[in-house]
């Protein structure tokens, strides 16, 4: 299959999917805040959650943790790395207990598990639970990463799409596909409708970070990515209208 550079989307065919996972950079619930939670942003993307769990899918999400604090910022200065990154997915779970507040106003039971006990707020992880949680209907919300540092929440979503055996990853970000250059400061940036994983990491593309893209190689995981803004939102994407971009193999 050949990469192609097109405005027309490409078409995804809802009945495909049974269960998907849906990754959300934490700057995306800012909203236009400079930090933190803005709720009418979170009950916004609550929304299209509660849709697609009304089209009968079994959903999983999770939730960066860059809204409140990044691993790697702290890093950079000065702090030791692994209390950097520990303090990072504490943020996600403050992220993912908002986010499970404000789907369960809406009727849908959700339930935070984290990678890191705390039995206290949320529930550990344990997969064939998890699996559970998603066969009973279930929102499963995975928070804490993978629980070890130097993994991003983008392969903790990776990670977590393959233990869960979802059909695809959906990305949610600020922008509606792949770029081969960031189309907020060069305007001649080529948009990608759909590329493959190794092109994607051949040429550095910005999708995700390579250890959460080999690994979706390696278990024949599409990610689909597609802007939080895109009008419709997600069970427009399920519908193959709209803007995105499929990843998938050669």
């Amino acid at each position: 299959m050949t990469d192609s550079q097109t405005d027309q989307p490409k078409s995804v065919e809802a009945p495909s999917y049974k269960r998907v996972l849906i990754k959300i950079s934490g700057e995306a619930l800012m909203g236009t805040q400079q930090f933190g939670l803005h709720p009418p942003t979170v009950a916004g993307i609550a929304e299209q959650v509660v849709a697609l769990h009304d089209l009968g899918l079994e959903i999983c999400l999770v939730i960066g943790g860059g809204n409140i604090f990044r691993g790697l910022q702290g890093s950079a200065q000065g702090m030791e790395r692994t209390t950097a990154d520990y303090m990072g997915m504490l943020a996600t779970v403050m992220n993912a207990l908002g986010m499970q507040s404000a789907i369960e106003s809406r009727g849908v039971d959700t339930r935070v598990i984290s990678a890191i006990p705390m039995d206290q707020v949320c529930e550990p992880y344990i997969r064939r639970r998890a699996v559970r949680h998603l066969e009973k209907g279930r929102v499963c919300i995975f928070a804490a990463g993978t629980g070890n540092p130097y993994f991003t929440t983008d392969t903790a979503a990776t990670l977590r799409a393959s233990e869960m055996s979802c059909e695809a990853l959906f990305k949610g970000t600020q922008v509606d596909g792949v770029y081969d250059s960031d189309p907020k400061t060069n305007p001649d940036a080529k948009r990608y409708d759909q590329v493959s994983y190794d092109v994607v990491l051949r040429d550095n593309l910005k999708v995700m970070d390579a250890a959460a893209i080999a690994l979706a190689r390696d278990n024949r995981l599409p990610i689909i990515v597609f802007s939080l803004g895109e009008p419709g939102g997600l069970p427009a994407i399920l519908r193959g209208e709209g803007r995105f971009t499929l990843v998938e193999p050669s």
